[in-house]
C-alpha cells in the first residue's frame, strides 16, 4: 500500500425490510430522534478516514432527499439496484472517476447504526496491508444446527462458524470486478461472497457485538440501549 491509497464507504440502501412490517424502510424508521440510516452514515463519517460515502439509494425513494445529510459534502447518491450486489456496484461505478483500483473500500449496511469508528480503524489496521481484505465478524457461541424442514439433520461444529458483519474492505478494482463477474448469482449476499467465487479468501476481523443489523421491530430498542452505552 502507497501513501496514495485512499479510503471509501459504500453504503447500499436501496431495500424495503418487509420484516420489520412497518410503513417506510427500516433505514429511514426513527431512533433516538434521527433516522436510522442518518445514525449509520454520521457514525462513518465520524471515523474521519473517508474519502467520501457512497449510498445507494432506490430511484422511488421519497425519504433520502429529506434528509440533512443526505446534502453532506461527503456523501455521494447513487442509483440503487434490485439485489444489494447491484447496488454496491452502482455506488462503487459513482466513485470510478475519483478511486483508484488499489483503493479500499469499506461496505456497510444501512441498518448498522451501532458502528463505532473503533471497530472501523480496528479493520483498516488489520487488513490494510493483506492482498485480499475481509470482513468484520463474530464468532459463534450458541449450538448451531443443521434443519430440514423441522427436522434436525445434524449440530455444525461452531469452532468453524462466524456471523458475518459489516463494514466488508476490500480493494476497489478487485470488489468491482468480483461483483461484476457474478452479477445474478444468487448465491452473493455478501462482498466477502463475491470475492470467495474468485478463489480468493478474505480475512475475518473480529467485531464488537453491539454492532446489530435492525432487522425486526424489537432491534430498535435494542439498538438505542447499545447506542447509550457506547463511549466511542
Amino acid at each position: 500500500m502507497t501513501d496514495s491509497t485512499k479510503f471509501w464507504a459504500v453504503v447500499p440502501a436501496a431495500g424495503v425490510g418487509k420484516r420489520m412490517n412497518a410503513d417506510r424502510p427500516k433505514q429511514y424508521l426513527e431512533l433516538a430522534d434521527k433516522a436510522v440510516i442518518e445514525h449509520t452514515l454520521y457514525r462513518l463519517l465520524s471515523a474521519k478516514v473517508f474519502e467520501a460515502v457512497s449510498v445507494a439509494i432506490s430511484i422511488e425513494d421519497p425519504y433520502w432527499p429529506e434528509l440533512e445529510v443526505s446534502k453532506h459534502p461527503k456523501v455521494i447518491t447513487a442509483a440503487g439496484g434490485k439485489e444489494r450486489a447491484d447496488s454496491v456496484l452502482s455506488a462503487l461505478k459513482s466513485i470510478r472517476a475519483l478511486a483508484s483500483d488499489e483503493d479500499w473500500v469499506l461496505v456497510h449496511d444501512a441498518a448498522r447504526p451501532c458502528i463505532t469508528a473503533t471497530d472501523i480503524q480496528f479493520l483498516i489496521d488489520s487488513l490494510r496491508n493483506d492482498e485480499v481484505g475481509g470482513i468484520l465478524a463474530l464468532s459463534s457461541h450458541d449450538t448451531l444446527k443443521d434443519v430440514d424442514g423441522k427436522n434436525i439433520l445434524g449440530t455444525l461444529d461452531r469452532s468453524h462458524i462466524w456471523r458475518a458483519l459489516t463494514p466488508q474492505m476490500f480493494r476497489y478494482g478487485s470488489l468491482k470486478h468480483a461483483l461484476e463477474s457474478a452479477e445474478g448469482n444468487p448465491a452473493i449476499t455478501d462482498e466477502a461472497s463475491a470475492l470467495e467465487l474468485q478463489g480468493l479468501q478474505p480475512k475475518i476481523v473480529e467485531g464488537r457485538p453491539d454492532n446489530i443489523k435492525i432487522t425486526r421491530p424489537e432491534d430498535l430498542a435494542l439498538a438505542q440501549f447499545y447506542m447509550e452505552q457506547q463511549h466511542d
